[in-house]
């Protein structure tokens, strides 16, 4: 019996979202255990760094004087430590120390802190999280109704929690498909294709759906790249997508964002009705699992039987994302 997963699984992970972070900007972050700075350049880039300046330490996230409260100052394509002035590339080398004669050896022509990986899509900023600081091995998945300049899609619906459990005990519950009729209240257990494929997994579940104008067949699609982020597609009464991101905060800490995007009709984002109720059925879904996760033990030698879902395929792929 393991009580707990003891490691971070690798993979791209949300820090925000494009939205929240405009040319200039910066803010202290905290992931994956580790305190780090994320700001974007007066030329639009995003650039995640290692937060504490080599220097003397100071947190490079948390600015003073006219930037208090809004993380450090962001100097055209660099960041300023609010404590000497140096400044830091996105590719973490020391582009000036405004009061040397002479910039000191150990950071002239050197990196001095770690630069993340980043990638920005679907509206959103990920980073590369490995724990051997090894290259991304895989890219980010486009999710085209996410895309920022897709006018038939409405602008993101987001909802977020921060849970005290791990990942993987998240992600299991997607093909843990007895606990629905459990802890969801569904009328039946949910009967999905799920499928493994290398780095992907894929869900499919089908049903006829009653409406006003009569039957329409209806599915539920989810998907993902990796174990940080993915999507879940609605098709047949309301046209929607949702964005699901997961990123550890702490080793059992996470921070959870769903971003809800549907299809425009006569030009507007649905509100209230149908709309509405997928989103609210679906954020009280996760309000209703959250005190399982974060009251739970991990067992990784589970008894399981006939109709409890694919939990060992499950486990097995997502094994590969442990380094």
């Amino acid at each position: 019996m393991t009580k707990t997963l003891d490691k971070i699984p690798f993979g791209w992970y949300q820090v925000a979202y494009s939205h929240e972070l405009v040319a200039g900007d910066s803010r202290g972050i905290r992931y994956f255990g580790k305190e780090l700075v994320l700001f974007r350049t007066q030329s639009g880039e995003a650039h995640v760094l290692d937060a504490y300046c080599p220097h003397l330490g100071a947190h490079l996230g948390h600015g003073i004087h006219e930037f208090a409260g809004r993380g450090g100052e962001v100097r055209d394509e660099s960041i300023v430590c609010p404590f000497h002035g140096w400044r830091f590339g996105g590719d973490g080398m020391c582009v000036e120390v405004p009061y040397a004669k002479n910039m000191p050896p150990k950071v002239k022509d050197q990196q001095c802190l770690k630069s993340w990986p980043v990638r920005e899509m679907n509206q959103v900023i990920y980073v590369w999280y490995h724990p051997h600081d090894i290259e991304p091995l895989y890219e980010v998945d486009p999710i085209p109704e996410a895309s920022a300049d897709n006018d038939e899609w409405g602008e993101l619906d987001i909802h977020q929690w921060v849970i005290n459990t791990h990942p993987q005990e998240m992600a299991e519950n997607g093909v843990d498909v007895a606990h629905f009729r459990y802890v969801h209240q569904t009328a039946s257990f949910p009967d999905a294709e799920i499928s493994f494929d290398g780095i992907n997994r894929t869900s499919i579940s089908r049903a006829k759906m009653q409406t006003p104008r009569g039957e329409v067949d209806g599915a539920i699609t989810s998907w993902g790249r990796g174990v940080g982020n993915g999507a879940v597609r609605f098709t047949g009464i309301c046209e929607t997508v949702l964005l699901g991101n997961t990123t550890p905060i702490e080793l059992n800490k996470c921070q959870v964002n769903f971003a809800f995007i549907q299809k425009k009709v006569n030009g507007e984002t649905p509100k209230g009705g149908v709309s509405a109720a997928i989103v609210a059925d679906i954020c009280k879904q996760l309000n209703e699992d959250k005190p399982i996760w974060e009251n739970k033990i991990f067992r990784d030698q589970p008894v399981l039987c006939d109709n409890d879902g694919p939990i060992s395929k499950f486990r097995k792929w997502y094994a590969q994302f442990y380094v």
